[in-house]
């Protein structure tokens, strides 16, 4: 596998909830390195850029209220097959049917809020990475 870089925030639930620590400390001992770390507001535009194909849906308006609700920590992860293993420690979208272990599965309580986000592939990556950091 190669080493890629990979976008993760932790959401407002997610901070706001205390799991800062808890859910670097899993990307750490999974052999990741945090490239670049930031606590700070998503803007209404970064937000909406973030979360483009999802504009028109249903659930569209909640997200982005949402994620612009209160602080998040924004990352740059790195490693091999970093896009694949942060998913993979993420567990399912939804954190009712997230395997316990996974972040979603023990930190998660609804769809809505489900903690974290990460990167589904390597051109996201890149993409959500120009969105949150110059």
């Amino acid at each position: 596998m190669a080493i890629e870089k990979t976008y993760s925030m932790i959401k407002p639930d997610g901070v706001r909830n205390g799991h800062i620590g808890e859910i670097v400390n899993r990307f750490e001992r999974a052999g990741l390195k945090v490239e670049c770390m930031e606590l700070g507001m998503v803007s209404l535009e970064q937000a909406k850029a973030n979360y483009a194909e999802h504009e028109g849906k249903p659930f569209y308006e909640g997200l982005i209220k949402y994620i612009t609700s209160g602080p998040v920590v924004k990352m740059v992860i790195s490693g091999e097959g970093a896009v694949a293993k942060c998913r993979s420690l993420m567990g399912a979208t939804n954190p009712a049917v997230a395997a316990p272990g996974t972040i979603r599965g023990d930190f998660g309580l609804v769809m809505d809020e489900n903690v974290i986000h990460g990167s589904d592939s390597p051109e996201s990556a890149a993409r959500e990475i120009a969105i949150f950091f110059n």
